[in-house]
């Protein structure tokens, strides 16, 4: 299922093939005092692997999973002083497109383009991309099914956000070792704005954490991400039966 483990022509027949590429995007920012700094890209790439193996073992839909791309911007993150890689939003736009061009021109028609941070807005890349001509190929920008998921599983009371229950959870069922349980906390942050153009964390939580960690647990977290698994095979298996577009269209 990962792209770099093969050798460019066992790629060229999976491209031909009508296999999927998979592309995670993730970034490089705190996740709070008790996750490491990679997070987003940890889970966006073992997420897609994951749902891979899942989707072709249920649905016989092949994909192949790229690298995560492990930055993107993250300017909320800036005023906690370490931890982040910032790149600015175009750059971050033309290295989508960049790879999305570069998977087109190797045969693949459909390539998802799944988000790491659900804060990064890849619309304007994904649909410059599926406007370009001349290639047979479409790229999908899934919405990400986070939210329904911990209101089915946790507690739709608990807030979150960032370095939540959601990521705690997770970390705590699929690599429990880097958590730092002892740094665990709810920050009682101030309600933060959303649509704030020049969004800071950091004028709403002293810790970096949006929500409340401290109802996280390994069993949860199993849940969720048997959710997850499940939620984004089956969008795999959904854009293997989209029609790629004629070339040129």
């Amino acid at each position: 299922m990962r792209f770099g483990d093969l050798t460019y022509l066992e790629i060229r027949r999976l491209a031909k093939s009508g296999c999927l590429a998979v592309l995670p995007t993730g970034c490089t920012e705190q996740q709070g005092p008790h996750l490491p700094v990679d997070f987003d890209t940890w889970f966006a790439e073992r997420l897609c692997l994951a749902a891979s193996r899942r989707a072709s073992g249920k649905f016989n839909v092949e994909s192949l999973v790229l690298p995560a791309i492990p930055f993107g911007p993250t300017p909320e993150h800036r005023n906690y002083g370490a931890g982040y890689v910032d790149i600015p939003g175009k750059l971050h736009g033309d290295l989508i497109t960049a790879t999305l061009t570069s998977l087109a021109e190797q045969g693949f028609e459909r390539i998802v383009v799944w988000r790491g941070c659900g804060g990064h807005d890849l619309r304007g890349a994904v649909r410059d991309f599926n406007q370009a001509a001349p290639h047979k190929a479409q790229a999908f920008l899934p919405e990400l099914p986070f939210h329904d998921i911990w209101c089915r599983f946790g507690d739709p009371n608990v807030p979150g956000g960032h370095a939540d229950s959601f990521s705690t959870s997770i970390s705590l069922h699929l690599r429990p070792a880097s958590v730092r349980m002892n740094q665990i906390a709810d920050p009682a942050h101030r309600p933060v704005d959303w649509q704030d153009p020049n969004l800071d964390f950091a004028r709403y939580s002293p810790t970096g954490v949006i929500g409340d960690p401290t109802r996280a647990s390994a069993p949860l977290g199993a849940k969720l991400w048997e959710a997850s698994v499940a939620s984004v095979a089956q969008t795999l298996r959904t854009i293997s039966r989209t029609a790629a577009p004629a070339e040129g269209s």
